[in-house]
């Protein structure tokens, strides 16, 4: 019982959120990776829960590290 109304709850939440709500959402928490084409080959964007760029790196690993030692959880974005 409880859990279905922390659940319901939860769905009101979600369904009532506005747009700069959702554009904020994981901010300051999560931090995506995502591959970039270069010239000279592959690159990889770590960008903020907005999707504001926070850096360009030479390898997913270096991204991963990059966004741990700032406290960010890494996503990847496909």
């Amino acid at each position: 019982m409880v859990t279905e109304n922390r659940e319901d709850h939860i769905r009101s939440l979600l369904r009532n959120m506005s747009a700069e709500d959702f554009m904020n959402l994981g901010a300051g928490q999560v931090a995506y990776i995502r591959m970039i084409e270069d010239s000279k080959g592959a690159l990889y964007a770590l960008c903020s829960a907005d999707g504001r760029p926070l850096s360009i790196l030479g390898s997913f690993e270096e991204a991963v590290r990059s966004s741990l030692s700032n406290k960010l959880e890494p996503v990847t974005v496909h």
